[in-house]
């Protein structure tokens, strides 16, 4: 029988842009919140965003908070599977998306691996990220990072 793990704050940045992607973030936020040895502890609104780097229509993008047992790995392949079970495909690299779910931070850990590099390599280029994480961590997100990313296009939704 494997050690029980003992639970690592983690934050997950949730996105969509086809079908009903308000719904599609939400499900997946209460299914987050479902995993194995996991708890949510917040989540930010939700905002709409243009795609960045890519075509398509505006995305829909949140961030929550997680205390969670899973191991980084683990969690990677759970986030993967909710992914498919929405629907997700991939044909080409930066494809319009049914869900998207990306580990932000996983404690205070730094991983560099083939698969998984945490803390997420570009979420201080996005305000789609930074803003739903300022809304719920505001200690992890500086102002400096705000105002980079300031001219990007982003409005919370109601």
């Amino acid at each position: 029988m494997a050690n029980p793990r003992e639970p690592v704050l983690a934050h997950v940045a949730l996105g969509a842009n086809l079908g009903d992607a308000a719904r599609s973030v939400r499900d997946a936020m209460d299914a987050l919140e479902r995993l194995p040895g996991t708890r949510g502890l917040a989540r930010s609104s939700l905002y709409r965003s243009a795609p960045v780097d890519a075509d398509g229509p505006d995305y829909v993008n949140a961030v929550v908070a997680l205390w969670t047992a899973l191991s980084a790995p683990e969690l990677l392949a759970q986030l993967r599977a909710l992914e498919q079970a929405a629907g997700r495909q991939r044909p080409f690299h930066h494809a319009p998306r049914t869900l998207d779910l990306d580990l932000l931070r996983y404690g205070e850990g730094q991983i560099h691996s083939a698969t998984l590099t945490v803390p997420h390599p570009r979420m201080a280029q996005r305000a789609f990220v930074l803003r739903p994480l300022a809304e719920i961590a505001p200690r992890l997100v500086t102002a400096e990072a705000l105002a980079a990313v300031a001219a990007q296009a982003i409005e919370r939704l109601p």
